[in-house]
């Protein structure tokens, strides 16, 4: 089989799973090879007779191409199927829209759906909104369809109102980060794929009892849980939406303000679900949108997740590649020892004398930083630890010589 076919199989595959979140059953798969788009309808005439005719046979009432359709495309080829038909972003967003919980994701939602839809205004909501009584409401969730209808001057001023918001809301986390890094406490970020099984790797490391389940897009607001760490003190294990291929660049840019944390993460453990033939691509999808995101330089470890199902031949092997089981947990002792190495490696092991007045650095080393001596003198407590850079910053000015 040619790669180009392989690749376009597995894409469709996962259209299918995404159709299966959205809560929509498929009905049958076309597949077409040619060297442009129809200009008209995207398909050509005889694969659009094709799922006309299983259209009608199955009784479907939505069509779902996997591909980025112009609004005219969509228009034409829904006239000729009968049917309501949306792309593959249409079907993401409407994922978000149904799986969004916190204000923010609501905010970011909302804001990705205005910016896919505008363009798509003319001669599309009429015909929307004459079929969301069917029985498939999938990429109908679409916010104020009357509105976007008959006044477009309202979708601009909405889109400005919910980039201000968003904008609240990055500032309300340079705040929360500022105080943070103020507080020493070191910031993990899981990325990975779609379902590489980033919430449940984070409740096996962390006892968080975040829902879980078999499904593309189960986590999409962002989950932050303590861990302690016997070498290191407290982290902050952050728990981030899965990516995915051909991810709508409207949803890139409204969740800059969750995902921006990466760029800021002391640490990113990239989850590879390894049970997955194409691991390898989904791994590459990841590390181009973490380098948009402006985190290519952050350290990072692959955990290849789900290896106790691993059916290929080698795994890959190096001093920053684990094997690990969230299920069972195989291998994430090994990845918390790991975790702590690489944190402790951007620390310094130094001497403090800090006076009794100030006894409360001293809760803070023990918290935050290594403890490796101690003793109690008369006018101060002298103590030396292995303590990250930002601890350092607060401390520098007890720093002694021994």
């Amino acid at each position: 089989m040619a790669q180009d076919q392989r690749s376009t199989e597995e894409s469709l595959e996962e259209l299918e799973a995404l159709l299966d979140t959205a809560g929509g059953e498929s009905c049958g798969v076309v597949f077409q090879a040619r060297p442009t788009p129809d200009s008209r309808t995207f398909l050509g005439k005889g694969k659009v007779q094709e799922m006309k005719e299983i259209i009608e046979a199955e009784k479907c009432d939505l069509a779902v191409v996997d591909n980025e359709l112009s609004p005219s495309q969509m228009r034409a080829l829904s006239e000729e199927l009968g049917v309501r038909v949306i792309d593959r972003s249409g079907l993401i967003l409407d994922i978000f829209a149904q799986r969004a919980r916190t204000r923010e994701g609501k905010l970011q939602v909302e804001l990705a759906q205005y910016n896919y839809l505008r363009p798509r205004l003319t001669g599309m909501w009429k015909h929307l909104v004459s079929q969301t009584g069917t029985a498939s409401p999938i990429g109908t969730r679409g916010p104020g369809e009357t509105q976007l209808e008959s006044d477009r001057r309202h979708i601009r001023r909405k889109i400005q109102k919910l980039t201000e918001e968003l904008e609240q809301v990055r500032r309300v986390r340079a705040v929360q980060r500022r105080q943070r890094e103020k507080n020493t406490v070191p910031m993990v970020a899981l990325v990975g794929y779609t379902n590489a099984g980033k919430s449940t790797l984070l409740n096996r490391l962390t006892g968080a009892d975040i829902q879980t389940g078999d499904r593309l897009f189960d986590t999409l607001d962002p989950t932050t849980r303590r861990v302690k760490l016997d070498q290191l003190g407290e982290v902050l294990l952050s728990d981030t939406v899965g990516f995915i291929q051909r991810l709508p660049h409207h949803l890139v840019e409204a969740f800059k303000a969750t995902l921006e944390e990466l760029a800021y993460a002391d640490l990113l453990l990239h989850v590879i679900d390894v049970s997955n033939p194409g691991w390898e691509d989904q791994a590459a999808v990841v590390d181009k949108l973490i380098g948009e995101l402006g985190a290519a330089d952050t350290p990072r470890l692959e955990v290849l997740n789900k290896s106790d199902i691993f059916t290929g031949d080698v795994l890959p092997r190096g001093e920053h590649i684990l094997r690990v089981s969230a299920k069972t947990g195989e291998g994430t002792d090994a990845l918390l020892e790991k975790v702590a190495e690489i944190l402790l490696a951007q620390s310094k092991r130094v001497w403090f004398a800090i006076p009794y007045r100030d006894s409360r650095l001293v809760e803070l080393i023990y918290r935050d930083g290594e403890i490796l001596q101690r003793n109690d003198l008369d006018n101060c407590v002298e103590i030396e630890a292995t303590v990250s850079d930002r601890l350092m910053g607060q401390l520098e000015q007890y720093v002694v010589e021994r």
